[in-house]
């Protein structure tokens, strides 16, 4: 098995077509004479009538990014840029471009000690720095394709995919600990590594292809449904059914039923909800039967144990032609290829803010001030509150009505550097809009909060 330097995979198969890709660039094949440069709009709308596409008259040459990401205090994990990789059609296996799992990385249920009582702000980053510094069990790591036949408009199109063989993980093959996450997490994750997240017909396709279909283990509704202990109960009974089938977790193969799916969707920014949600699907008992239906009614910072993260490659193929998924679901004519809901013009989940503004980070640089969004928000009637200083300084933390008035101060004192949470409790107040403000130093931010009765 041979990784090619500065591929962001590692592919099996010993062919020598390679394939590269740029903002604007759908196809471009290496071969003995040069660069066949093509446009997917010309290739696939304009094939039938026999156009031939002719080479560019300048050889276009893709360089590697690499954005080093500081996590933490942790190391720095090198993100793979959206570049199009040595892959083909023929290829049935990919790897995620992040390193091999270090020898002395933390075990699942290590990390989920780890992260036991962290804030939610504070576990995603935990779990954003494990996974992009290679802390995954092979079928976190591993994609298989997937591929399939549809007509659209009278054309025929093979379509080929790639998924991860099972959801996001953190830990070995042994000991692994499955991390429902925030779709901003889960974007960024994709974004990090040349991916994307499922559509609903994708997670169809996945589950009827899978080679393992387990059934589903619901845990009854709770308020503990979103912590770390009932994630570790819920990722002990599916490894209590794997070690029933005696499943080799290292096997080539796909497995559905164990999580619903974080989906993109149309739903994601359908204006008929005024705040950021997570979109969910699947948890299928059977083919064609699944659990959840596509909902959209939780915030974006809601995760509770039965959410799953499943990696598909941005990489596809069409009609053996390398294509990016992302085109395919914003495509006009071909979006019903990978989406039963119509075209999806913004197949990807707004950004965070504790995450995005990771990509600023040194390995010494300090902290940042700053206020996150409380969360959950909209809330009735309790909400956490989460704000980092980047040195000693006072504080003042209050919240105001619409109008200006202050309502309550949370905190007023100095603070050392550092990061900090608080909860409010707005039992005695009404209904309404709320905005919470943080002074610190020469520092001030403010976040509209929604409380709902």
């Amino acid at each position: 098995m041979k990784k090619t330097s500065g591929d962001p995979w590692i592919r099996r198969g010993d062919s020598t077509k390679q394939i590269c890709h740029c903002c604007e660039c759908r196809n471009i094949q290496l071969n003995h004479t040069g660069f066949d440069h093509f446009f997917l709009t010309c290739r696939w709308h304009y094939k039938k009538a026999g156009i031939r596409m002719i080479k560019p008259l300048m050889t276009i040459i893709l360089m590697l990014m690499l954005t080093q990401v500081m996590l933490g205090q942790r190391e720095k994990a090198i993100f793979a840029s959206n570049t199009q990789p040595n892959v083909t059609a023929n290829d049935t296996i990919l790897y995620l471009n992040i390193p091999a799992r270090p020898a002395n990385a933390l075990e699942g249920s290590a990390f989920a000690n780890q992260v036991w009582n962290l804030s939610i702000i504070d576990r995603e980053i935990a779990v954003v720095n494990e996974i992009l510094s290679g802390n995954v069990p092979s079928f976190s790591r591993k994609l298989k394709a997937i591929t399939f036949n549809k007509t659209i408009n009278g054309n025929s199109y093979e379509m080929i995919f790639f998924t991860v063989c099972d959801y996001m993980a953190i830990g070995s093959d042994q000991d692994y600990f499955y991390i429902p996450m925030t779709p901003s997490t889960a974007q960024y994750l994709a974004d990090s590594l040349n991916c994307t997240l499922p559509t609903k017909k994708m997670v169809d396709i996945i589950y009827n292809k899978a080679e393992f279909k387990l059934r589903p283990q619901p845990i009854p509704p709770s308020d503990s449904m979103t912590t770390v202990p009932v994630f570790w109960q819920h990722t002990d009974s599916i490894k209590q059914q794997f070690a029933l089938l005696g499943f080799d977790r290292s096997a080539d193969n796909i497995v559905g039923g164990t999580k619903k799916d974080i989906i993109i969707s149309n739903k994601i920014y359908s204006p008929e909800i005024n705040y950021e949600r997570v979109v969910i699907y699947g948890w299928h008992l059977s083919v064609g039967n699944p659990i959840q239906p596509v909902y959209n009614g939780h915030i974006a910072m809601y995760a509770d144990y039965s959410h799953g993260v499943r990696l598909i490659s941005n990489i596809a193929f069409l009609n053996g032609d390398s294509v990016q998924v992302k085109d395919i679901v914003a495509d006009t004519i071909l979006w019903p290829l990978l989406s039963d809901e119509g075209m999806i013009s913004q197949p990807w989940y707004p950004p965070s803010s504790f995450l995005t503004s990771l990509e600023d980070r040194s390995e010494n640089a300090p902290l940042d001030f700053q206020l996150y969004q409380n969360y959950p928000n909209p809330f009735n009637p309790k909400t956490n509150i989460e704000y980092k200083l980047s040195e000693n300084t006072a504080v003042n933390l209050s919240i105001y009505n619409v109008i200006g008035q202050k309502v309550i101060t949370l905190i007023a004192e100095e603070q050392p550097a550092g990061h900090y949470a608080v909860k409010w409790d707005a039992q005695a107040y009404s209904s309404g809009m709320y905005i919470l403000t943080l002074k610190a130093g020469f520092f001030e931010q403010s976040r509209k909060m929604i409380l709902l009765r």
